[in-house]
Protein backbone atom coordinates (compact mmCIF):
# COMPACT_ATOMS: atom_id res chain seq x y z
CA UNK A 1 0.00 0.00 0.00
CA UNK A 2 1.44 3.47 -0.65
CA UNK A 3 1.94 5.37 2.21
CA UNK A 4 0.64 9.42 2.31
CA UNK A 5 1.98 12.18 0.40
CA UNK A 6 4.85 13.82 1.26
CA UNK A 7 3.13 17.78 1.58
CA UNK A 8 5.99 20.00 0.17
CA UNK A 9 5.48 23.56 1.63
CA UNK A 10 6.83 26.50 -0.70
CA UNK A 11 7.65 29.79 1.10
CA UNK A 12 7.89 32.71 -2.20
CA UNK A 13 8.98 35.74 -2.31
CA UNK A 14 5.96 37.85 -3.84
CA UNK A 15 7.53 39.38 -6.21
CA UNK A 16 6.55 37.93 -9.80
CA UNK A 17 9.59 36.84 -10.95
CA UNK A 18 10.43 34.94 -7.60
CA UNK A 19 6.22 33.41 -7.03
CA UNK A 20 5.98 31.98 -10.53
CA UNK A 21 9.55 30.69 -10.80
CA UNK A 22 8.98 28.80 -7.20
CA UNK A 23 5.76 27.86 -8.44
CA UNK A 24 6.62 26.07 -11.53
CA UNK A 25 9.40 24.45 -9.62
CA UNK A 26 6.23 23.30 -7.47
CA UNK A 27 4.81 21.82 -10.55
CA UNK A 28 7.52 20.25 -11.51
CA UNK A 29 7.67 18.25 -8.41
CA UNK A 30 4.48 17.50 -8.60
CA UNK A 31 5.07 16.37 -12.80
CA UNK A 32 7.41 13.13 -11.58
CA UNK A 33 4.16 11.61 -9.60
CA UNK A 34 5.31 9.07 -7.40
CA UNK A 35 8.86 7.98 -6.18
CA UNK A 36 10.33 4.78 -6.35
CA UNK A 37 8.64 3.97 -2.20
CA UNK A 38 5.32 4.87 -3.84
CA UNK A 39 5.36 7.87 -1.76
CA UNK A 40 3.78 10.79 -3.93
CA UNK A 41 4.51 14.20 -3.14
CA UNK A 42 1.95 16.97 -3.09
CA UNK A 43 2.45 20.81 -3.20
CA UNK A 44 1.23 23.90 -1.28
CA UNK A 45 2.26 27.25 -1.63
CA UNK A 46 2.29 29.89 1.58
CA UNK A 47 1.23 32.63 0.01
CA UNK A 48 2.70 36.20 1.76
CA UNK A 49 0.08 38.86 1.36
CA UNK A 50 2.44 41.46 -0.08
CA UNK A 51 2.74 44.75 1.55
CA UNK A 52 1.03 47.34 -1.28
CA UNK A 53 -2.72 46.59 -2.82
CA UNK A 54 -1.00 46.52 -6.08
CA UNK A 55 1.03 44.08 -5.45
CA UNK A 56 -1.46 42.24 -3.64
CA UNK A 57 -3.59 42.20 -6.56
CA UNK A 58 -1.04 40.82 -8.62
CA UNK A 59 -0.27 37.91 -6.43
CA UNK A 60 -3.73 37.39 -6.66
CA UNK A 61 -3.96 36.81 -10.27
CA UNK A 62 -1.67 34.52 -10.60
CA UNK A 63 -2.81 32.59 -7.83
CA UNK A 64 -6.23 32.19 -9.50
CA UNK A 65 -4.42 31.43 -12.51
CA UNK A 66 -2.97 28.75 -11.51
CA UNK A 67 -5.59 27.23 -9.39
CA UNK A 68 -7.98 27.38 -12.58
CA UNK A 69 -5.44 25.46 -14.40
CA UNK A 70 -5.94 22.42 -12.30
CA UNK A 71 -2.24 21.29 -12.15
CA UNK A 72 -3.23 20.84 -8.47
CA UNK A 73 -0.96 22.89 -6.31
CA UNK A 74 -2.88 24.18 -3.37
CA UNK A 75 -2.11 27.62 -1.71
CA UNK A 76 -2.41 28.67 1.97
CA UNK A 77 -2.50 32.37 2.96
CA UNK A 78 -0.61 33.12 5.28
CA UNK A 79 -2.25 35.89 7.91
CA UNK A 80 -1.56 39.69 6.76
CA UNK A 81 1.96 41.21 8.10
CA UNK A 82 2.14 44.91 9.45
CA UNK A 83 5.52 46.07 6.66
CA UNK A 84 8.57 46.89 8.52
CA UNK A 85 8.94 50.51 6.98
CA UNK A 86 8.04 52.10 4.34
CA UNK A 87 8.67 50.38 1.38
CA UNK A 88 9.33 52.91 -1.34
CA UNK A 89 11.52 54.64 0.41
CA UNK A 90 13.86 52.01 1.66
CA UNK A 91 16.29 49.47 0.43
CA UNK A 92 14.33 46.86 -1.82
CA UNK A 93 16.44 44.10 -0.62
CA UNK A 94 16.43 45.04 2.93
CA UNK A 95 12.53 45.17 2.81
CA UNK A 96 12.25 42.06 1.25
CA UNK A 97 14.44 40.18 3.41
CA UNK A 98 12.57 41.89 6.78
CA UNK A 99 9.39 41.31 5.34
CA UNK A 100 9.92 37.64 4.77
CA UNK A 101 11.65 37.09 8.09
CA UNK A 102 8.32 38.54 9.46
CA UNK A 103 6.33 35.90 8.55
CA UNK A 104 8.50 33.05 10.37
CA UNK A 105 5.85 32.46 13.58
CA UNK A 106 3.14 31.96 10.55
CA UNK A 107 5.27 29.76 8.33
CA UNK A 108 5.99 27.95 11.61
CA UNK A 109 2.53 27.34 12.46
CA UNK A 110 1.59 26.67 8.43
CA UNK A 111 4.06 23.82 8.76
CA UNK A 112 2.64 22.27 11.63
CA UNK A 113 -0.86 22.06 10.65
CA UNK A 114 -0.38 21.18 7.07
CA UNK A 115 2.32 18.33 8.20
CA UNK A 116 5.05 19.73 6.19
CA UNK A 117 7.10 17.03 4.94
CA UNK A 118 9.71 19.90 4.09
CA UNK A 119 9.90 23.54 3.64
CA UNK A 120 11.46 25.70 0.56
CA UNK A 121 12.00 28.91 0.98
CA UNK A 122 12.36 31.66 -1.58
CA UNK A 123 16.02 33.31 -1.35
CA UNK A 124 15.46 36.49 0.55
CA UNK A 125 13.59 34.45 3.26
CA UNK A 126 16.42 32.60 5.21
CA UNK A 127 15.12 34.44 7.88
CA UNK A 128 12.57 31.76 8.69
CA UNK A 129 15.04 28.55 8.75
CA UNK A 130 15.22 28.83 12.67
CA UNK A 131 11.74 28.31 12.88
CA UNK A 132 11.36 25.55 10.45
CA UNK A 133 14.52 24.22 12.44
CA UNK A 134 12.67 24.15 15.84
CA UNK A 135 9.92 21.81 14.44
CA UNK A 136 12.02 19.35 12.95
CA UNK A 137 11.11 20.12 9.19
CA UNK A 138 14.06 19.67 6.62
CA UNK A 139 14.02 23.11 4.70
CA UNK A 140 15.41 23.79 1.20
CA UNK A 141 16.51 27.48 -0.66
CA UNK A 142 15.42 27.87 -4.01
CA UNK A 143 17.65 30.47 -5.50
CA UNK A 144 15.93 31.98 -8.36
CA UNK A 145 19.59 33.30 -9.92
CA UNK A 146 22.46 31.96 -11.18
CA UNK A 147 25.24 29.53 -9.93
CA UNK A 148 27.28 32.49 -10.61
CA UNK A 149 25.32 34.41 -7.75
CA UNK A 150 25.32 31.91 -5.46
CA UNK A 151 29.20 31.27 -5.74
CA UNK A 152 29.48 35.27 -4.83
CA UNK A 153 26.92 35.58 -1.76
CA UNK A 154 28.68 32.07 -0.56
CA UNK A 155 32.10 34.33 -1.13
CA UNK A 156 30.37 37.46 0.31
CA UNK A 157 31.15 37.56 3.77
CA UNK A 158 34.86 36.86 3.34
CA UNK A 159 34.49 39.09 0.49
CA UNK A 160 34.07 41.65 2.51
CA UNK A 161 37.26 41.47 4.63
CA UNK A 162 39.34 41.42 2.06
CA UNK A 163 38.06 44.05 -0.09
CA UNK A 164 39.49 47.32 1.71
CA UNK A 165 36.64 49.78 0.16
CA UNK A 166 33.35 49.74 -1.09
CA UNK A 167 32.81 47.67 -4.11
CA UNK A 168 31.40 51.00 -5.45
CA UNK A 169 35.26 52.28 -5.97
CA UNK A 170 36.60 49.42 -6.51
CA UNK A 171 38.78 49.28 -9.56
CA UNK A 172 40.05 45.53 -9.46
CA UNK A 173 38.53 41.98 -9.59
CA UNK A 174 37.63 40.23 -7.01
CA UNK A 175 38.13 36.32 -6.88
CA UNK A 176 34.72 34.20 -6.97
CA UNK A 177 35.68 30.59 -7.44
CA UNK A 178 34.89 29.05 -10.74
CA UNK A 179 34.26 32.26 -12.58
CA UNK A 180 36.97 34.16 -14.16
CA UNK A 181 38.25 37.26 -12.34
CA UNK A 182 35.30 39.53 -11.58
CA UNK A 183 35.64 43.41 -12.47
CA UNK A 184 34.26 45.32 -9.52
CA UNK A 185 31.78 47.25 -12.20
CA UNK A 186 30.14 43.51 -12.66
CA UNK A 187 29.26 43.36 -9.11
CA UNK A 188 25.30 43.90 -8.22
CA UNK A 189 24.01 47.29 -7.67
CA UNK A 190 23.10 45.88 -4.24
CA UNK A 191 26.71 45.50 -3.15
CA UNK A 192 27.70 48.92 -4.00
CA UNK A 193 28.55 50.19 -0.42
CA UNK A 194 29.18 47.98 2.36
CA UNK A 195 27.45 50.21 5.18
CA UNK A 196 23.99 49.57 2.82
CA UNK A 197 21.06 47.62 4.83
CA UNK A 198 21.15 45.90 1.36
CA UNK A 199 24.83 44.17 1.51
CA UNK A 200 24.35 43.88 5.14
CA UNK A 201 21.08 41.59 4.07
CA UNK A 202 23.07 40.17 1.50
CA UNK A 203 26.01 39.07 3.76
CA UNK A 204 23.36 37.62 6.44
CA UNK A 205 21.78 35.41 3.61
CA UNK A 206 25.09 34.30 2.07
CA UNK A 207 25.63 32.93 5.73
CA UNK A 208 22.44 31.14 6.51
CA UNK A 209 22.91 29.66 2.63
CA UNK A 210 24.81 27.51 4.39
CA UNK A 211 22.54 26.22 6.90
CA UNK A 212 19.54 25.01 4.44
CA UNK A 213 19.23 21.07 3.64
CA UNK A 214 19.77 21.87 -0.12
CA UNK A 215 19.90 24.32 -2.53
CA UNK A 216 17.92 24.20 -5.49
CA UNK A 217 18.93 26.60 -8.47
CA UNK A 218 17.21 27.65 -11.37
CA UNK A 219 20.27 26.54 -13.62
CA UNK A 220 21.27 24.03 -15.62
CA UNK A 221 24.91 22.32 -15.16
CA UNK A 222 26.17 22.65 -18.08
CA UNK A 223 25.45 25.96 -18.41
CA UNK A 224 27.19 26.54 -15.49
CA UNK A 225 29.73 24.11 -14.67
CA UNK A 226 32.25 25.92 -12.87
CA UNK A 227 30.59 27.76 -10.16
CA UNK A 228 28.75 24.95 -9.57
CA UNK A 229 31.81 22.44 -8.90
CA UNK A 230 33.07 25.35 -7.25
CA UNK A 231 30.30 25.17 -4.47
CA UNK A 232 30.39 21.84 -3.82
CA UNK A 233 33.70 21.44 -3.82
CA UNK A 234 33.58 23.55 -0.99
CA UNK A 235 36.34 26.72 -2.51
CA UNK A 236 33.39 29.56 -1.50
CA UNK A 237 33.42 28.68 2.17
CA UNK A 238 36.42 26.99 2.67
CA UNK A 239 36.38 24.36 5.58
CA UNK A 240 32.57 23.77 5.55
CA UNK A 241 31.18 21.69 3.13
CA UNK A 242 28.04 23.01 0.89
CA UNK A 243 24.58 21.46 1.20
CA UNK A 244 23.56 19.36 -1.48
CA UNK A 245 23.08 21.48 -5.04
CA UNK A 246 20.02 20.80 -7.42
CA UNK A 247 20.32 22.67 -10.05
CA UNK A 248 17.01 21.93 -11.88
CA UNK A 249 16.04 24.54 -14.27
CA UNK A 250 15.35 25.94 -16.80
CA UNK A 251 12.34 26.47 -14.59
CA UNK A 252 9.94 27.67 -17.21
CA UNK A 253 6.40 27.90 -17.67
CA UNK A 254 6.72 25.78 -21.09
CA UNK A 255 3.11 24.89 -21.69
CA UNK A 256 1.71 25.45 -24.69
CA UNK A 257 -0.74 28.65 -24.86
CA UNK A 258 -2.58 29.74 -27.29
CA UNK A 259 -1.20 32.35 -29.80
CA UNK A 260 -1.81 35.71 -28.17
CA UNK A 261 -3.09 37.09 -31.68
CA UNK A 262 -1.45 40.39 -30.39
CA UNK A 263 -0.17 42.84 -33.43
CA UNK A 264 3.12 42.77 -32.73
CA UNK A 265 3.23 39.07 -33.38
CA UNK A 266 0.89 39.27 -36.37
CA UNK A 267 3.99 41.98 -37.36
CA UNK A 268 6.80 39.06 -36.90
CA UNK A 269 4.58 36.72 -39.03
CA UNK A 270 5.21 39.02 -42.02
CA UNK A 271 9.69 38.82 -41.28
CA UNK A 272 11.79 36.53 -42.82
CA UNK A 273 13.47 33.78 -40.13
CA UNK A 274 15.95 35.54 -38.00
CA UNK A 275 15.63 39.05 -39.25
CA UNK A 276 14.36 41.09 -36.45
CA UNK A 277 15.99 41.72 -33.32
CA UNK A 278 13.88 42.10 -30.08
CA UNK A 279 14.25 44.63 -27.70
CA UNK A 280 12.96 44.45 -24.06
CA UNK A 281 13.09 44.81 -20.54
CA UNK A 282 11.63 43.22 -18.37
CA UNK A 283 8.41 44.15 -15.98
CA UNK A 284 10.51 47.08 -14.16
CA UNK A 285 12.41 48.19 -17.21
CA UNK A 286 11.42 51.85 -18.57
CA UNK A 287 12.96 54.33 -20.67
CA UNK A 288 13.05 58.28 -20.93
CA UNK A 289 13.44 60.42 -24.04
CA UNK A 290 17.21 60.65 -24.28
CA UNK A 291 17.61 57.02 -23.82
CA UNK A 292 14.88 56.38 -25.81
CA UNK A 293 16.46 58.57 -28.43
CA UNK A 294 19.62 56.93 -28.36
CA UNK A 295 18.36 53.55 -29.10
CA UNK A 296 16.33 54.80 -31.99
CA UNK A 297 18.89 56.46 -33.53
CA UNK A 298 21.33 53.65 -32.76
CA UNK A 299 18.62 50.97 -34.14
CA UNK A 300 17.73 53.23 -37.18
CA UNK A 301 21.63 53.29 -38.04
CA UNK A 302 21.93 49.54 -37.76
CA UNK A 303 19.33 48.71 -41.04
CA UNK A 304 18.36 45.80 -39.15
CA UNK A 305 14.69 44.89 -38.40
CA UNK A 306 13.58 45.46 -35.11
CA UNK A 307 10.44 44.97 -32.51
CA UNK A 308 10.78 47.00 -29.60
CA UNK A 309 8.99 46.28 -26.44
CA UNK A 310 9.38 50.70 -25.65
CA UNK A 311 7.37 51.72 -21.97
CA UNK A 312 7.05 54.96 -20.04
CA UNK A 313 7.69 56.11 -16.38
CA UNK A 314 5.48 54.55 -13.28
CA UNK A 315 2.66 56.10 -12.72
CA UNK A 316 3.13 57.77 -8.67
CA UNK A 317 3.07 55.12 -6.07
CA UNK A 318 3.94 51.94 -8.90
CA UNK A 319 6.95 50.04 -9.74
CA UNK A 320 5.54 48.76 -12.86
CA UNK A 321 5.69 50.83 -16.67
CA UNK A 322 3.19 52.14 -17.91
CA UNK A 323 1.80 52.28 -21.69
CA UNK A 324 4.83 54.76 -23.62
CA UNK A 325 3.96 58.00 -25.43
CA UNK A 326 5.44 57.40 -28.19
CA UNK A 327 5.15 60.92 -29.44
CA UNK A 328 6.92 62.04 -26.17
CA UNK A 329 9.59 59.21 -26.12
CA UNK A 330 10.91 59.20 -29.62
CA UNK A 331 12.70 61.43 -32.23
CA UNK A 332 10.68 63.51 -34.92
CA UNK A 333 10.27 61.08 -37.95
CA UNK A 334 11.60 57.68 -36.59
CA UNK A 335 8.58 55.63 -36.70
CA UNK A 336 8.01 56.99 -40.25
CA UNK A 337 11.31 56.21 -41.78
CA UNK A 338 11.74 52.76 -39.99
CA UNK A 339 8.10 51.75 -41.08
CA UNK A 340 9.19 49.34 -43.88
CA UNK A 341 11.32 47.43 -40.96
CA UNK A 342 10.56 47.90 -37.41
CA UNK A 343 7.86 48.04 -35.27
CA UNK A 344 7.39 49.93 -31.50
CA UNK A 345 5.16 48.39 -28.88
CA UNK A 346 4.10 50.42 -26.06
CA UNK A 347 2.72 48.38 -23.99
CA UNK A 348 3.45 44.78 -22.56
CA UNK A 349 4.49 42.11 -25.12
CA UNK A 350 3.99 38.40 -24.83
CA UNK A 351 7.65 38.13 -24.36
CA UNK A 352 8.01 34.14 -24.51
CA UNK A 353 5.72 33.91 -27.68
CA UNK A 354 7.96 36.37 -29.22
CA UNK A 355 11.41 34.81 -28.31
CA UNK A 356 9.73 31.57 -29.84
CA UNK A 357 8.89 33.02 -33.18
CA UNK A 358 10.92 31.80 -35.98
CA UNK A 359 11.41 35.80 -37.29
CA UNK A 360 13.74 36.86 -34.29
CA UNK A 361 17.44 36.44 -34.22
CA UNK A 362 18.92 38.33 -31.51
CA UNK A 363 17.44 40.36 -27.88
CA UNK A 364 18.44 43.18 -26.33
CA UNK A 365 17.90 42.30 -22.99
CA UNK A 366 18.10 44.08 -19.33
CA UNK A 367 19.78 40.47 -18.61
CA UNK A 368 16.63 39.43 -15.95
CA UNK A 369 17.40 35.60 -15.16
CA UNK A 370 14.05 34.38 -15.80
CA UNK A 371 14.09 36.44 -19.53
CA UNK A 372 17.40 34.98 -20.05
CA UNK A 373 16.38 31.46 -19.62
CA UNK A 374 13.47 31.67 -22.21
CA UNK A 375 15.81 33.43 -24.49
CA UNK A 376 18.51 30.28 -24.30
CA UNK A 377 15.45 27.83 -24.47
CA UNK A 378 14.60 29.18 -28.04
CA UNK A 379 18.17 29.56 -29.19
CA UNK A 380 18.20 33.12 -29.17
CA UNK A 381 21.63 35.47 -28.95
CA UNK A 382 21.82 38.17 -26.95
CA UNK A 383 22.98 41.44 -26.19
CA UNK A 384 22.49 42.58 -22.28
CA UNK A 385 21.86 45.64 -20.89
CA UNK A 386 21.73 45.31 -17.34
CA UNK A 387 19.90 47.23 -15.36
CA UNK A 388 19.38 46.36 -11.53
CA UNK A 389 20.01 43.65 -9.40
CA UNK A 390 22.08 40.94 -10.40
CA UNK A 391 21.77 41.53 -13.59
CA UNK A 392 25.84 43.39 -14.25
CA UNK A 393 27.05 39.87 -13.32
CA UNK A 394 24.90 38.16 -15.41
CA UNK A 395 25.91 40.12 -18.13
CA UNK A 396 29.38 39.14 -17.52
CA UNK A 397 29.20 35.27 -17.60
CA UNK A 398 26.83 35.54 -20.57
CA UNK A 399 29.31 37.36 -22.57
CA UNK A 400 32.91 36.22 -20.75
CA UNK A 401 32.05 32.44 -19.37
CA UNK A 402 29.02 31.08 -21.97
CA UNK A 403 29.15 33.00 -24.64
CA UNK A 404 25.91 33.60 -25.72
CA UNK A 405 26.09 37.42 -25.71
CA UNK A 406 28.09 39.98 -27.63
CA UNK A 407 29.15 43.04 -24.91
CA UNK A 408 27.41 46.33 -25.02
CA UNK A 409 29.02 48.97 -23.30
CA UNK A 410 26.43 50.42 -20.03
CA UNK A 411 27.47 53.45 -18.79
CA UNK A 412 26.32 53.04 -14.61
CA UNK A 413 27.46 55.74 -13.56
CA UNK A 414 24.80 57.33 -16.15
CA UNK A 415 22.03 55.54 -14.78
CA UNK A 416 22.63 52.77 -17.43
CA UNK A 417 23.05 54.81 -20.87
CA UNK A 418 24.13 53.46 -23.72
CA UNK A 419 25.32 55.62 -26.66
CA UNK A 420 23.58 54.87 -30.13
CA UNK A 421 27.03 54.29 -31.46
CA UNK A 422 27.50 51.69 -28.73
CA UNK A 423 23.75 49.80 -29.61
CA UNK A 424 24.76 50.37 -33.36
CA UNK A 425 27.99 48.26 -33.09
CA UNK A 426 26.42 46.10 -30.76
CA UNK A 427 23.43 45.12 -33.50
CA UNK A 428 25.57 44.68 -36.55
CA UNK A 429 27.82 42.28 -34.69
CA UNK A 430 24.78 39.98 -33.47
CA UNK A 431 22.83 40.12 -36.24
CA UNK A 432 25.19 40.50 -38.81
CA UNK A 433 27.13 43.49 -40.78
CA UNK A 434 29.41 44.60 -38.34
CA UNK A 435 32.97 44.94 -39.02
CA UNK A 436 35.32 41.67 -38.84
CA UNK A 437 36.12 41.65 -35.36
CA UNK A 438 32.62 42.21 -34.25
CA UNK A 439 31.14 39.70 -36.93
CA UNK A 440 33.26 36.69 -35.49
CA UNK A 441 32.18 37.84 -32.18
CA UNK A 442 28.63 37.67 -33.36
CA UNK A 443 28.86 34.52 -35.10
CA UNK A 444 30.19 33.00 -32.00
CA UNK A 445 27.21 34.32 -30.08
CA UNK A 446 24.92 33.09 -32.38
CA UNK A 447 26.20 29.83 -32.65
CA UNK A 448 26.47 29.13 -28.60
CA UNK A 449 23.19 30.29 -28.64
CA UNK A 450 22.02 27.10 -30.48
CA UNK A 451 24.25 24.90 -28.60
CA UNK A 452 22.85 26.27 -25.01
CA UNK A 453 18.77 25.69 -26.88
CA UNK A 454 20.15 21.77 -27.25
CA UNK A 455 21.59 21.87 -24.06
CA UNK A 456 18.39 23.62 -22.23
CA UNK A 457 16.08 21.01 -24.00
CA UNK A 458 18.56 17.75 -22.93
CA UNK A 459 19.00 18.57 -19.23
CA UNK A 460 14.99 18.10 -18.62
CA UNK A 461 14.54 15.23 -20.64
CA UNK A 462 14.21 11.55 -18.60
CA UNK A 463 17.77 11.25 -17.94
CA UNK A 464 19.45 14.95 -18.57
CA UNK A 465 21.13 16.57 -15.72
CA UNK A 466 18.04 18.22 -14.39
CA UNK A 467 15.89 15.69 -14.61
CA UNK A 468 18.14 13.89 -12.57
CA UNK A 469 18.76 16.43 -10.02
CA UNK A 470 14.83 16.32 -9.74
CA UNK A 471 14.86 13.33 -8.93
CA UNK A 472 17.30 13.22 -6.77
CA UNK A 473 15.99 16.58 -4.38
CA UNK A 474 12.53 14.36 -4.87
CA UNK A 475 14.04 11.68 -3.24
CA UNK A 476 15.68 13.50 -0.20
CA UNK A 477 12.13 15.30 0.52
CA UNK A 478 10.89 11.63 -0.15
CA UNK A 479 12.86 9.97 2.90
CA UNK A 480 13.39 13.14 4.90
CA UNK A 481 17.42 13.18 4.31
CA UNK A 482 18.92 16.31 6.65
CA UNK A 483 22.41 15.81 6.26
CA UNK A 484 23.09 18.90 7.50
CA UNK A 485 20.87 19.55 9.79
CA UNK A 486 22.59 18.94 13.25
CA UNK A 487 25.85 20.53 11.47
Amino acid sequence: MASAAANVLLLPEAGSGHLMSLIEAGKLLLGHGVGDAGRAVTVTVLVVRPATAESAAEVDAHVERVEASGIGVRFHRLPAVEPPMDWAASNVQEFKSRFMQLQAPHVKAAAVELGAAALVVDFFATGVLDAAREIGVPTYVYFTSTAALLALMLRLPALEEEVPVDFEEFEGTVDVPGLPPLPGGSLPGFMARKKSPNFTWFVYHGRRFMDADGIIINTVAELEPGPLAAINDGRCVPGRQAPPLYPIGPVLDLEAKEPSNADCVRWLNAQPPGSVLFLCFGSMGWFDAAKAHEVAEGLERSGHRFLWALRGPPAAGSVHPTEADLGELLPEGFTERTKERGLVWPRWAPQKEILSHAAVGGFVTHCGWNSTLESLWHGVPLVPWPLYAEQRLNAFELVSVVGVAVPLRVDRRRDNFVEAAELERAVRSLMGGGEEEGEAEGRKAREKAAEMKAVCRNAVAEGGSSHAALQRMRGAIREGLSPHRHR
